[in-house]
This record gives C-alpha cells, sequence and structure tokens, in this order.
C-alpha cells in the first residue's frame, strides 16, 4: 500500500486588520475551516508586530523550508536563482528580487502600487532588462530574467546581510516607510533614481500609456540575502495566494467572497485528505501571527473536549 504523504497548507492573509476587511470577519462562514481547527492542534504560534520587513506568511514558508534568517534577509532571490539553475547549489553570494512596478505619486507621499497589477508582458521586460542591465553592473550588480515577467533576479555582494521589505508589506504605503536604510543601501537608492529617469524615456511606456495601463516607473528590491544550504522541496507547503489581491486593496467584500471559495476548495480538499487518514497540517496568516495547526494524538477526553469546544474561525482570523 502506498503511504499516506503529509499535507501543509499555507493560506497567507487570513486575517487582515484593515478597516474593511476587518468588518468583514464577522460574515465569514467556514464551516471546512471551523472543522478543522476543532480536529487539529496549535502546534506553533510566530507572533511580531506589523513593523517586520518579513510578514508572518513568508517567515512560516522559510521556517517550513528549514531557512533561518534574520527579518528582511529571507534569501527568497538565491533560492530562486539555484531552482532556476542559475546559481550554483553551494553558491554563497548575495541575491536580491528586483520588481518593477508603478510608484503612484501623490501630493504628499509617493505610494507603491501592487506590482501584480500592472500587466507586464514577457517581451516589456526584456526590452526594459536590456535597457537597464548596464546602469545595474555599474554598480556591480548583475541581472538575470526570471519566469515571471517584470521580476529579475540580481546578485551582488551588496544583497548579503541587507535587509528589505517584502512587496507583501509594502504595497499601498508611502515608500519612505519601507525603503531600506543606512549607508550600505545608498548606491541602490541612487540606481533607483537613474531607473526613474531611465524609464520614463522607454518606448515600452509609451506603449503602455496608449493601452491605458500604468508606466513602469521604478523597481522595489526583496528577497534579499544569501542561502547558506540546500532547501527540501518536500518540506515546502503549498500555498494559496487567494486572498492576496482582495486583502492588499482592503476589500472586503472581495476578500469575505475569496475566503468562502477558499473554504469551499482547498480548505475542504485538506479537510478530505484529513478524514481520509493523512497527516495534515494548516497554517494561517494575518499581518501580525502565524499559527499552525497539526493532527496529534488525543485522548477521549480531548476528542469529546473536540466536539463541544469548536472554535469560531472569525476568533481564530482575528487573532491574526
Amino acid at each position: 500500500m502506498a503511504e499516506t504523504l503529509p499535507r501543509h497548507l499555507l493560506i497567507p492573509f487570513a486575517g487582515r486588520g484593515s478597516p474593511a476587511c476587518r468588518a468583514a470577519l464577522p460574515t465569514l462562514r467556514l464551516p471546512n475551516l471551523e472543522t478543522l481547527l476543532a480536529r487539529l492542534t496549535l502546534a506553533d504560534t510566530d507572533t511580531q508586530d506589523e513593523s517586520t520587513r518579513s510578514p508572518p506568511h513568508e517567515r512560516a514558508l522559510a521556517r517550513a523550508a528549514g531557512i533561518a534568517a534574520a527579518d528582511g534577509c529571507i534569501p527568497w532571490a538565491a533560492l530562486e536563482a539555484r531552482q532556476l539553475g542559475i546559481a550554483a547549489p553551494n553558491d554563497p553570494d548575495g541575491w536580491g528580487l528586483v520588481t518593477l512596478c508603478n510608484w503612484q505619486i501623490g501630493i504628499d507621499d509617493v505610494v507603491l502600487g501592487d506590482p501584480s497589477a500592472i500587466e507586464i508582458d514577457a517581451a516589456e521586460s526584456a526590452a526594459l532588462l536590456q535597457a537597464a542591465r548596464p546602469f545595474f553592473e555599474e554598480d556591480g550588480i548583475a541581472l538575470h530574467p526570471s519566469p515571471v515577467p517584470g521580476r529579475w533576479l540580481a546578485r551582488a555582494p551588496i544583497f548579503d546581510g541587507l535587509a528589505t521589505a517584502s512587496i507583501d508589506r509594502a504595497v499601498g504605503y508611502p515608500i519612505s516607510q519601507w525603503s531600506p536604510l543606512g549607508d550600505s543601501a545608498r548606491p541602490l537608492r541612487r540606481l533607483q533614481n537613474e531607473m526613474q529617469m531611465l524609464l520614463y524615456t522607454q518606448r515600452v511606456n509609451d506603449d503602455r500609456a496608449a493601452r491605458g495601463v500604468p508606466p513602469i516607473n521604478s523597481f522595489w528590491l526583496s528577497g534579499t540575502g544569501a542561502l547558506k544550504h540546500e532547501v527540501a522541496p518536500a518540506a515546502v507547503p503549498a500555498v494559496s495566494d487567494a486572498l492576496r489581491e482582495t486583502a492588499l486593496r482592503d476589500d472586503g467584500m472581495g476578500w469575505a467572497a475569496a475566503w468562502h471559495a477558499l473554504d469551499a476548495g482547498p480548505v475542504a480538499s485538506l479537510l478530505a485528505s484529513y478524514t481520509g487518514g493523512a497527516e495534515v497540517s494548516l497554517t494561517l496568516c494575518g499581518d501580525r501571527a502565524a499559527q499552525r495547526y497539526t493532527v496529534q494524538p488525543r485522548g477521549l477526553a480531548g476528542w469529546a473536549r473536540s466536539l463541544f469546544d469548536r472554535k469560531r474561525a472569525s476568533a481564530v482570523l482575528e487573532s491574526l
């Protein structure tokens, strides 16, 4: 008989403290999630304040993969470079993710728009990479394309130990709140200014203006660090991004609808695996905390209590 493999589902933005999403919490009806919460046991909680550069879902994902890193230094770029074969398995260098984006210019500040909404295609990404590469190389930064249009992998010693904020932290907030600070980041701020002037002159943005889509006027650096060891793919949980877009927009009704669809889909599937005897795990992540629930042996008294002590999903999500 084939061995039943454990299943681990990680849900970012399961809880959200922004006004509309918080107001939508009491409207959630999540029967499959509540059944899972009654059957599983809280095994681990990671709670920090909302000023961390690495949000709870990224910290949980790194922990599941066996990556230990300081805040803002989880080496996502180095990991991707190894997975793509750009970096050798024992590559010790620092890497970073360069994500093209639209900085929204306001009266009092400049806000980072969600890069996933800029509608950039592979041809645009390749053209801008070719134009940008000499500017990065002047600062000793080597650029490589990635499979995701508008996202490049950058290799340079400066990225090893440089703390940067996740895009999921910075979207919708003033750039100044999350930009890297300190003398070590000064060359990057100068490079960012040079890129803003360069992007303003690019034919790509003329074509985008004709299509009525936002201009690409800067980049965001994240995922910086050096990867000190290999990561076992089997340790990485399945991640659902179903709640991300509505959470970042603070679309309470849309976030609630996405939660209901998630409960009827992946969460129901995880519950079915549990019912079938699989060793399952569920990690719920919000703005401040991540909570991991697992299957643990219980005595008869524990099972009896679980039948009556059902956790309200909204209360659990609010605690995140």
